[in-house]
């Protein structure tokens, strides 16, 4: 059985894979998001991660999709108290920004379309510098008071922002973040070690990285010759013209080997045993693609394979 791993100081307790929402009610029509859902819960899963604005990118949506869909199926399935659901606020179309009356506003919605009467972890999605950190901290710290949000984390953030907003929630005795959620994977390292991961590393945070398999480069399937069909194949695909990505690939592919896994899953294991990481997060659009995502859990590199693969991606 697979050990929960407990998200930085909070009484949160999460499967090492965290399922990304983004591709609900974009990629993954209703039908297969419960499938989805389904699937992984059974496996054991329990951290499911959104935010209100997917799939505001979409032609005829206005944002909210993949809540209102996690939603229907927590209320169809009855197993709320079972799931960790993540959530996020700032980059909706109607609830843009961080004022505390957007904060707060963008969280009873969020609510509304998740069927439920609190979000576990409440995520500012992509900071917004024009607004102090004392009134984002100070609005969120309402809704936890209120029982509406059980834990605070931040998304996009500098290593600033990040410390002077917990220094404020430690000097007021305010509601702390708990969890960050860096852009970071095999492939982009940039964004998060440094300053970032030190800053996390100090005041006890749990990395939970979107982005894990790079768009789905890291999951192997896009290679010199391949066509791969996939809303996010011109993304993926970038990093074969790197050097760097087809190191990475090599490396991916004899550690693979030696485990009889997936490259997927060593991509995530390399991740999940960085510093700071708790949970990776990683996304399917079909049950099929599950069982290499989820097998992180069970796969340990060695210490050698992971400076192999922290080799190849420098």
């Amino acid at each position: 059985m697979t050990s929960p791993r407990k998200l930085g100081s909070s009484d949160l307790e999460v499967f090492p894979l965290a399922l990304g929402g983004n591709v609900f009610g974009w990629t993954a029509d209703e039908a297969a998001t419960f499938a989805v859902l389904d699937a992984y819960t059974a496996a054991g899963g329990n951290f499911v991660d959104t935010a209100d604005s997917y799939s505001a990118w979409i032609e005829g949506n206005s944002g909210g999709e993949s809540e209102t869909l996690i939603g229907k199926w927590l209320k169809a399935r009855g197993n709320r108290d079972d799931v960790v659901v993540a959530t996020k606020v700032s980059q909706h179309p109607d609830y843009q920004g961080l004022t505390a009356a957007n904060i707060k506003a963008a969280a009873d919605a969020s609510l509304r379309r998740l069927g439920t009467d609190r979000i576990d972890l409440y995520y500012t999605h992509f900071d917004k510098p024009e607004v102090p950190v004392e009134e984002i901290v100070g609005a969120l710290d309402e809704l936890v008071k209120a029982g509406k949000v059980r834990q605070i984390a931040a998304s996009n953030i500098s290593p600033e922002r990040l410390r002077a907003s917990l220094e404020f929630s430690d000097r007021e005795g305010l509601a702390r973040y708990v969890a960050l959620q860096p852009h970071y994977n095999l492939v982009s390292r940039d964004t998060y070690e440094g300053a970032l991961q030190d800053a996390a590393a100090d005041a006890g945070l749990a990395a939970v990285p979107y982005f894990a398999l790079a768009s789905g480069f890291l999951t192997g399937k896009y290679r010199p010759g391949a066509t791969v069909e996939s809303a996010r194949a011109e993304g993926a695909a970038k990093h074969l013209q790197t050097e760097r990505g087809q190191r990475v690939l090599v490396a991916l592919d004899e550690i693979a080997r030696a485990h009889d896994a997936e490259v997927a899953t060593v991509a995530l294991a390399w991740l999940a045993a960085q510093p700071t990481v708790a949970a990776p997060i990683a996304s399917a659009r079909t049950v099929e693609q599950l069982p290499a995502l989820l097998a992180v859990a069970d796969l340990e590199l060695t210490p050698t394979e992971v400076a192999r693969l922290t080799e190849a991606s420098a």
